[in-house]
């Protein structure tokens, strides 16, 4: 297994698989964190994707109907247990931060 670093693009992608659930594909993805976020190509997606399935934190099949006819099933994808461990250790990390946060930090007056 490769690094178990979750950056914040990884995070980004894990969550959305973890959303979309039976229909975390590709463009599906793509398609939910543009609608969230911001911009994001394909091949962004896919790249990141590629990363979590070597870190161990994501496992695809091929499975479902195709998006269009004559095309190939769709490569859809999971969150693993220590893809949903490594998710709660970086949502821990950054309450953990949040909260001791003084309430002056804030205050740009």
């Amino acid at each position: 297994m490769k690094g178990t670093n979750l950056g914040e693009l990884e995070e980004l992608i894990m969550l959305t698989v973890a959303l979309l659930h039976d229909e975390a594909y590709g463009v599906a993805i793509m398609k939910e964190i543009k609608k969230r976020c911001n911009r994001i190509s394909i091949s962004t997606v896919h790249a990141a994707l590629s990363r979590l399935q070597e870190k161990g934190f994501v496992t695809s099949r091929y499975g479902g109907e195709s998006t269009e006819r004559g095309g190939r099933r769709k490569h859809l994808f999971k969150v693993t247990t220590s893809g949903q461990k490594a998710l709660e250790e970086v949502k821990s990390q950054r309450n953990n931060l949040w909260d001791d946060i003084p309430s002056v930090a804030f205050n740009t007056q």
